[in-house]
Formats: C-alpha cells, structure tokens, sequence
C-alpha cells in the first residue's frame, strides 16, 4: 500500500499542469542547518554531532533532521507541481548523508542525483547540488577554493590568512533542454563578530571573475549563482563585487540579476537572529537568463506575479508560539533539541521557456 502511495503522489506530480509542459523548471537554494551524521569524519571538527557529544547527536534525531528536510522539499513540489530540476545545499557534512536524504520516502519519487566535493571546512560542511538527470545533463563539476589573490584590503594578517579555512564554492556545468547552464552553490564565510565583510567580498569576486571568464568563453551560457552568501542582497558584497542588480533593465552583460534585492527592501526574509530579518539565501542570474533570446529559458515572475524570486516560509516551517514566535523553526533552541527544520527558509526562481 505504501508503494503505491508513493506511485500515486509521483504521477500526480508528473501530471500537474507545470510540469506536463515540460519546459518549466523550480531552481532553488535551501540551507539546511548542520545536517551531519552519526559517525566521525577524520581530521574534522564535527565531535558535537556524535551520540556522545554535546548535542547527543542520536540515530533518531539524525533521521526526524532527514525527514523534516525532506518533507521540505516534498512540499515545494507539491507547491509547484514538480520536484526542483535543480536545488543547491548548504551546511550538509558528506555524500553520506546525501544518500541518505535522497533515499528518503518523500524525495525517492524525485529521482535526485547529488553532487559534492569535500572542502577544508573544519567542520565539515560543504555545499552540494541534488539534481533531476532528466532535466538537468550534467557536463562538468568544479570545486574553486578560497584564496586572498585580490586587491581588497583584508583586516587578516598574512598568518591569519594561510590558516583560513572555509568552504570551497561548487560549480556545475550542465544543460537544460540543450541549453547551456553553469549553476554556482556558495556558502560564503560567516559574520561572526559583526566580521568578515572582506572575506565575502572575496567569496562574490571569485564567483564574479569565474562566471565572467566563463562566460566569454561560452557566450549564450545561462549562469545562476545560490547560497548562503551571510550577506544581503543589499550589501557591498552582492552590489559591487558580484554585480548584483535589482532590475531585469539594469542587468548588463557584466551584471547578475539580483530577484531578491526588491523583496528584502519591501520586508522579505529568510532567516531572523535578535530581532533583524535578513535574506542571506539568494540566487542571482545573469543577463542571459534575464534577457533570454526568443525561445530559450528566462527567469519569470512567480511571487504575487510582483516578484521573480519565492521565499517558502510556510508554516510548518515557522514558530508558531513562544518568543521566537514568527521565526524559522529550527533543530536546537537555546542547547535544546526541539525537532524543527532550520534556521532558513528555502528559496527558489522558475524558469521558463
């Protein structure tokens, strides 16, 4: 019975009028809040997500974190009448637990495939990408590390900058119906201390310089850049060294559009900490998919028809009590395993043909 369950809700996904025309397409981000294991991974920090550490990381809570991202994800299918073609990850440990989020009952009707590459995070997380092969024919992948090469003046001293560690950022070449796409998963260093302003400034340069030489070498090529940028779409970061445009008008071929830019200005958010929201979790496109040539995939409005990007802050998704009433619902509150989802709510742009 349960089998055919899943048979059922696969077809009426396969079914729904957004995916019978087959030329629309969900791209997301989702930041899925420190989804590790049970097990050690020699040479990393990841000793509080153990049974014996200070999370008491068990079998049970790891797979309840599973299914909740799961389920996430499930319902934005269910929301859009497909399963995303393309969803980059932030905060997941190894490909183990990939496997296992894939297998899970919600995702298996989706078919995903998942793409990681261990970076020198001392943690251990990276980002990675789950994608839909028959949508999305993957052709390349490349990990690009973090490096000072660059003429901003870094607070680091030079010591300081041979010991930083942080996530490598994640490209994925691929193609879409025979179009051309390089998708970008980031997940640039954190603001601990109200710091590190600099560090992301570089992180969004070395995207920047990549996609454009990128670029030049495939013109035509639909380039989308995701993550926890620990920025907003506002911030110097994503405006000056990612070329970060709040209009479709404005976006050049040098420029990324920035479709969250617009929303966080009228309120919008993905994540709250002391009271302040912030919409850390954007994806920004290039003109290619901004201005898209007559009969090839572009970027379309979907929120309220006002907006070209969608926050899924669902409910299930939030508090709906207490002092973080409002907020993201999230794995541990104060020390406190209380079973939620995230720290994040997911986002997502569709693309059209």
């Amino acid at each position: 019975m349960r089998r055919l369950l899943y048979i059922l809700i696969l077809l009426a996904l396969t079914l729904s009028p957004v995916s019978a025309r087959q030329k629309t397409h969900v791209i997301g981000f989702y930041n899925v809040e420190n989804l590790f294991d049970t097990s050690h991974d020699d040479g990393k920090n990841d000793y509080e997500y153990l049974p014996e550490g200070s999370n008491k990381w068990t079998p049970e809570k790891y797979r309840k974190k599973l299914h909740n991202i799961a389920g996430t994800i499930s319902k934005m299918a269910e929301a859009n009448g497909q399963f995303h073609a393309i969803l980059g990850l932030a905060e997941v440990e190894n490909e183990h637990v990939l496997r296992d989020l894939v297998a899970t009952k919600e995702l298996a009707p989706a078919g995903f495939r998942h793409i990681l590459v261990e970076g020198p995070d001392r943690r251990g997380v990276d980002v990675a990408l789950l994608y839909r092969p028959d949508v999305f024919k993957v052709t390349g992948v490349k990990s690009i590390p973090f490096d000072f090469n660059s003429g901003i003046e870094f607070e680091f001293t030079p010591q300081e900058q041979k010991d930083f560690r942080t996530r490598d950022i994640l490209r994925v070449c691929g193609t879409i119906d025979g179009e051309k796409f390089a998708v970008y998963v980031c997940h640039l260093p954190s603001r601990g201390g109200d710091k590190g302003g600099d560090l992301r400034c570089r992180g969004a340069e070395i995207v920047y310089n990549d996609a454009m030489a990128l670029q030049k070498s495939q013109p035509g090529i639909k380039i989308i850049v995701m993550g926890d940028m620990n920025d907003d779409p506002t911030d110097e970061s994503m405006t000056r060294y990612l070329h970060g445009r709040e209009k479709i008008s404005a976006t050049t071929e040098n420029d990324f559009f920035s479709p969250f830019l617009s929303m966080i200005k009228n309120g919008y958010g993905t994540l709250s900490y002391r009271g302040r929201w912030n919409l850390f979790d954007g994806i920004y496109v290039n003109r290619a998919l901004a201005h898209p040539a007559k009969g090839t995939f572009g970027i379309q409005k979907i929120e309220k028809g006002r907006y070209y990007g969608k926050v899924f802050n669902a409910d299930f998704l939030t508090n709906q009590s207490g002092p973080y009433k409002g907020t993201p619902f999230r794995t541990f509150s104060r020390g406190e395993f209380i079973g939620g989802y995230s720290d994040h709510y997911p986002t997502y742009i569709v693309i059209k043909k």
